[in-house]
């Protein structure tokens, strides 16, 4: 609330948390001062230079908040099971069995479907029901030209803008990837594959892009785990990302897009040959 007035007011100590709390004694106010100046035991406040901000001694998360919370942690986790497979394609959606899996209410788990159907990972048919977007190896061709171009402008962008967090970040990432020995469980190195993108993605301080690479390559990742049981040398796989990470390390662009396009071709000749 702003207090508006040309009047110059003296108050005390103990009287100014009640005073400036529009009437409401002993509520708890934060107070921003432009001018202010002692006079003897008080202070002497120019009121239209105040604003009063009230503060909550719990803070307290909003109704609103807490919804829009709820809904990213459901969307998060159905996004999760459907990009693993868990939710096979072409299944399904019941509301009341995520409700029950998720432990959630129905409001966030319907926001969470409704976001996943404008990314397409989930399919609405009036009268029928919802379900689990289908994959389809023809989608993977439109999926590689998306990616053929973005994400080689996006490693090359990392490789531009990365910050010293950024670059810390990719650091931890080569070291992970170089510890990599023998036949490490596959759950491990999806996990790194995925950190792996998404720290490109970051580096570029483009949200634009970063939202947009970040649906393709769910698509992408999807048809992976359709065809996982069929890719032999999948530490491979991974390991290649090791030259486009140094490459962004050491701000080489045409590196890092040469690195990325490699990458990408290669994705799509091992799905190919696996399907």
């Amino acid at each position: 609330m702003l207090f508006r007035s040309n009047q110059f007011t003296k108050v005390g100590s103990r009287e100014f948390d009640s005073a400036l709390a529009n009437g409401r004694p002993g509520r708890r106010v934060k107070v921003h001062l432009r001018h202010r100046k002692r006079v003897a035991q008080g202070l002497v406040i120019d009121i239209s230079l105040i604003y009063v901000e009230p503060v909550s001694l719990v803070n307290p998360v909003s109704p609103m908040k807490e919804s829009q919370s709820l809904s990213d942690e459901a969307y998060s986790q159905i996004r999760s099971l459907i990009i693993s497979c868990e939710l096979r394609p072409g299944s399904v959606i019941s509301e009341s069995d995520l409700m029950q899996r998720l432990e959630m209410g129905r409001t966030p788990i319907r926001e969470a479907l409704r976001n996943l159907a404008n990314e397409k990972l989930i399919e609405v048919y009036p009268r029928r029901g919802m379900f689990v977007a289908g994959v389809d190896v023809k989608d993977l061709t439109a999926i590689s030209e998306v990616r053929g171009n973005l994400e080689i402008q996006a490693a090359g962008l990392a490789a531009e803008r990365a910050t010293e967090s950024d670059r810390a970040v990719i650091a931890q990432l080569i070291k992970e990837i170089d510890a990599i020995k023998g036949e490490p469980k596959m759950e491990k190195l999806i996990n790194l594959d995925q950190r792996i993108h998404h720290q490109i993605y970051a580096a570029t301080h483009n949200e634009f892009l970063v939202s947009t690479l970040d649906q393709y390559y769910a698509h992408a990742l999807r048809i992976w785990f359709m065809a996982l049981d069929r890719v032999s040398q999948l530490a491979d796989a991974i390991i290649e990302h090791r030259a486009m990470l140094q490459s962004i390390l050491d701000g080489d662009k045409k590196a890092a897009e040469r690195a990325m396009r490699e990458h990408i071709e290669g994705f799509e000749t091992t799905i190919r040959k696996s399907l």
